[in-house]
């Protein structure tokens, strides 16, 4: 069956709960999720456990501030593609400053794979500046909180 709007939404509300039963419900536990750049959470995070792993992450990282919002969702046979708003914030410094890679905020779009009402595969697709912005964001930092691998 194809996926439908409110599924999608579903979807993504589910994941908001972080509640893994409630995720379970529309993300299957044999998923991947693959996150595109060159950082330190680029790749393929594996299963659900991997994507909860990165998910983690992601609000350790961000201070909880990340936060998609959709503005389109487009639908096909086993396929979905939502246009979302990515917003967040990362403090680095010990002494509170930030530099001009801490806001992140960019366009991305997400290809999502279902398989019986499940996302079974995700993918990241981020335009123009917006690949430097978020590799600049999630780039690895130094002990002293200087950024490395930027």
């Amino acid at each position: 069956m194809a996926p439908t709007k409110e599924l999608v939404e579903a979807a993504y509300q589910a994941l908001a709960t972080g509640d893994r039963a409630e995720v379970e419900k529309y993300w299957a536990e044999d998923m991947r999720w693959l996150v595109p750049g060159n950082h330190q959470l680029a790749g393929w995070w594996e299963g659900l456990d991997g994507f909860f792993g990165f998910m983690e992450q992601v609000g350790k990282l961000s201070g909880g501030s990340f936060v998609m919002t959709r503005s389109a969702i487009l639908l096909g046979d086993e396929w979905s593609a939502d246009v979302s708003h990515n917003v967040g914030t990362r403090v680095t410094a010990k002494d509170g400053s930030t530099s001009p890679y801490d806001r992140l905020e960019i366009d991305v779009v997400h290809l999502l794979r279902w398989r019986d009402d499940k996302v079974i595969e995700g993918r990241g697709a981020i335009f123009g500046d917006g690949t430097t912005q978020f590799n600049q964001f999630w780039s690895q930092l130094a002990t002293d909180a200087t950024r490395v691998g930027a």
